[in-house]
């Protein structure tokens, strides 16, 4: 994670994230604690007139990682139902599945001229 970007990106990021998880779960994203403990935690470091507010810079660092893990954890569900084994597969399943096609005869199998 090179650069963090604005703390509203991070929230914003961290509010999809959770209605991602809420349609999973068919229960409104807003209604969760994992929501109002956000907002709570947000608005609680806000900019302040310190010239330095180590508290939000380092609430910043923590949502960003978390964010960065949800996003993960989402992207591999994602993947592992994709690849994950789902028995024997056929030879055309197995091709189709990294983007190639096997050639195509024009009698079927053991077809002669």
């Amino acid at each position: 994670m090179a650069a963090l970007g604005s703390p509203a990106h991070t929230f914003r990021g961290l509010l999809r994230e959770l209605r991602y998880l809420s349609a999973a779960t068919g229960r409104p994203y807003r209604d969760t604690a994992a929501y109002r403990y956000l907002v709570k935690a947000f608005r609680a470091h806000r900019v302040t007139s310190e010239k330095l507010c180590r508290a939000q810079h380092e609430l910043h660092f923590q949502a960003a990682t978390y964010l960065c893990l949800l996003r993960s954890i989402r992207k591999h569900v994602a993947l592992h139902q994709e690849f994950h084994g789902k028995g024997e597969r056929s030879v055309e399943e197995s091709a189709g599945l990294v983007g190639l096609k096997l050639p195509h005869q024009p009698g079927g199998k053991g077809w002669e001229p």
